[in-house]
């Protein structure tokens, strides 16, 4: 018996059983999160796209690819990680998240994050980055700088009994469609290591 499992199933359960989401009714299946629950970093995305939807899993596609070659590039795989999205059902023709979705579906990635408890937390884009640092408070996030501006920067946010820190990281898929990014992206992801080695040795 493994209690985050068993937590992280019901919390699984109880979105298909109670959410109500228009985006549930027009969804192939519920991509709720994947990789180790007792992982000090979670990556926390956008929302599903069509071969999340399909198979029920979070960035399984370019995307996917992407952020894999990544995560392999510092020395991690998804078995170091946890990987959730702010919304749980895929929107129509990947159209961007709205705010009553993002207020329907976000209790419950909040309470994967309390589960999990992760010591950094990377955002991929716009919306996460906004959710997360609004202090989980979709009414606050017009007021957090977009992504272009603060990527690739630290930040420290305590939420509840859980404090965490904060890298803001380009979308995976913002790669595939604007190349330019790609530096940037990459130097994230090693700021992203050299915080992972400090937190490494802060703990040792």
């Amino acid at each position: 018996m493994d209690l985050r499992i068993d937590v992280l199933e019901d919390i699984k359960q109880d979105i298909l059983k109670n959410m109500k989401c228009p985006l549930k009714d027009n969804a192939t299946n519920l991509v709720f999160g994947k990789g180790n629950p007792y992982a000090d970093i979670m990556f926390i995305g956008e929302a599903p796209g069509k071969n999340e939807d399909l198979q029920g899993l979070p960035f399984v596609g370019k995307a996917g690819e992407q952020l894999n070659r990544l995560l392999n590039v510092i020395d991690l795989n998804i078995d170091d990680v946890y990987i959730a999205n702010i919304l749980k059902f895929r929107p129509p023709n990947n159209r961007n998240p709205e705010n009553d979705e993002i207020v329907r579906h976000t209790p419950y990635l909040i309470r994967q994050i309390g589960v999990i408890k992760p010591k950094i937390i990377a955002t991929l884009g716009n919306y996460a980055t906004k959710f997360v640092l609004s202090g989980f408070c979709v009414e606050k996030m017009n007021k957090v700088l977009g992504i272009s501006q603060i990527h690739g920067k630290v930040f420290l946010v305590h939420f509840n009994d859980i404090s965490f820190k904060v890298v803001p990281i380009y979308h995976p898929a913002a790669m595939l469609y604007n190349p330019n990014i790609k530096e940037s992206f990459e130097n994230d992801f090693m700021m992203m290591k050299k915080i992972i080695e400090s937190s490494s040795k802060d703990n040792s």
